[in-house]
């Protein structure tokens, strides 16, 4: 959860509002811390929206726990002792189907990291060269360097390298931010092909 982005969101959170998430993995890498910060944001009247994984949504919970509170208008100890232990129950199947549900995206997270790895292997077999030779270096634009990248390195464009192992050399490759500390960039799969997209339409306008 040491993350930046997350933490400047986290201080800003207030009852009411909405975070929506791709998927549970994006939440937490670990499901236990997960379900915790889950519970707290649910207890402090934040809504969580999980896109692929819907039936895990706060608003699912919040559903269960209002029918419970409907029939719980009684003064009968006994009938509230059951009702508080519905309660409980219905807490540990939400943990069951958040755990599920993240341990189900981790296995898609870890499959996607497994083909990249695949693919590279396959190409350097084939020999395809995987990334920048020994003393080269990219000439990319300061402003869009991912784009430079797969332009040079694309099959589609100027290069002969697949989209996956395009992704892979994006996601290797190292550059110097503004407080002068070393980092790879990195590209999501919908952004790839967002930038590839726009790179054709700049290709076609050339033409």
């Amino acid at each position: 959860m040491e993350r930046p982005k997350w933490g400047k969101l986290y201080s800003n959170i207030k009852p009411g509002d909405t975070i929506v998430f791709d998927e549970v993995s994006r939440m937490s890498r670990n499901a236990d811390e997960g379900f915790d910060l889950y519970t707290e944001l649910y207890e402090k009247g934040v809504h969580l929206v999980f896109l692929k994984e819907p039936h895990i949504n706060t608003e699912m919970y919040s559903e269960q726990l209002k029918k419970q509170s409907e029939i719980q208008n009684t003064q009968d100890e006994a009938i509230n002792k059951i009702l508080n232990g519905v309660r409980e129950g219905l807490l540990v199947i939400l943990k069951r189907q958040f755990k599920s549900a993240f341990e189900e995206a981790q296995k898609e997270v870890d499959f996607l990291r497994q083909r990249t790895r695949e693919g590279i292997e396959t190409a350097r077999l084939n020999g395809k060269q995987i990334g920048s030779k020994t003393g080269s270096t990219y000439k990319i634009k300061v402003k869009e360097p991912i784009k430079e990248i797969i332009k040079c390195k694309s099959k589609d464009f100027e290069g002969t390298n697949s989209d996956l192992e395009v992704m892979a050399i994006i996601n290797a490759t190292k550059y110097v931010d503004a407080k002068k500390i070393e980092k790879y960039y990195h590209v999501a799969p919908n952004t790839y092909y967002k930038y590839k997209k726009e790179l054709k339409s700049e290709y076609v306008l050339q033409i």
